[in-house]
């Protein structure tokens, strides 16, 4: 597969207003839960633990304090 073609793929989907953060700071992470047919929004906050990956496969690990 061309690489060239999977970048400019992947640049599409990134976000561009996606605060910066890294690790110790605390943030607030909004997750949709669906429960049948109905969905909803719980807001988890906590620590940021560690964050790995990049472009769209970036992932973080939040703690709750």
């Amino acid at each position: 597969m061309n690489l060239n073609l999977v970048n400019e793929v992947t640049a599409t989907q990134l976000k561009k207003d996606v605060p910066d953060f890294r690790s110790g700071c605390t943030v607030r992470v909004h997750v949709r839960i669906k429960e049948g047919d109905k969905s909803r929004i719980q807001v988890f906050e906590g620590i940021v633990v560690a964050k790995q990956g990049g472009g769209i496969n970036e992932c973080f690990t939040v703690r709750k304090i």
